[in-house]
């Protein structure tokens, strides 16, 4: 029910504010990926990325969509390392990159 509402509030959003709520999870992701006592604070944002990533791309067009897909990947790779336990040195590097990947497909940092 709490995600029913999440997605439907987030839909409401044009498609470049959806892509750019997306980068701003990726920047955080970015920030706390280095802190153990922000471990559950990552996983929320891992999984709630995933979804802006599902629920964004019907809308974007076809080379928005493709990243869209490689990011939802890619945090669901992130995902599985940390709940295993495993570490991803190059995570918040990764992340920052995406982060400023779609902020640039969105247009908003014009």
């Amino acid at each position: 029910m709490v995600q029913d509402r999440i997605r439907q509030r987030y839909l409401r959003d044009s498609l470049p504010i959806r892509l750019g709520g997306l980068a701003a999870d990726l920047a955080r992701i970015a920030s706390c990926a280095d802190d153990p006592r922000d471990r559950n604070a990552l996983l929320t944002l891992l999984e709630e990325g995933k979804y802006f990533a599902e629920w964004a791309a019907p809308d974007a067009p076809l080379h928005v969509q493709e990243t869209l897909a490689q990011v939802q990947i890619q945090l669901a790779r992130w995902q599985h390392r940390q709940l295993v336990g495993k570490a991803e040195p190059a995570l918040r590097s990764e992340a920052q990159q995406w982060s400023e990947q779609l902020l640039s497909l969105s247009g908003l940092n014009r």
